[in-house]
């Protein structure tokens, strides 16, 4: 998963680069979420959160 990620990640930053303006707030976005997914992994991961509903 994390390797799908940090792939992911590496390209939507290669897109930013290059991106026309008109673009940029969309691969932004995108790139906002998949690093926010990388974290939440990493710390389900490391056992500082727990992917399991409080309830």
């Amino acid at each position: 998963m994390t390797n799908e990620l940090d792939l992911n990640i590496d390209e939507l930053k290669a897109e930013l680069r290059n991106a026309h303006p008109d673009e940029r707030r969309q691969i932004e976005a995108e790139l906002d979420l998949a690093l926010a997914e990388r974290e939440v992994f990493m710390a389900e991961q490391e056992g500082r959160v727990s992917g399991e509903p409080p309830f």
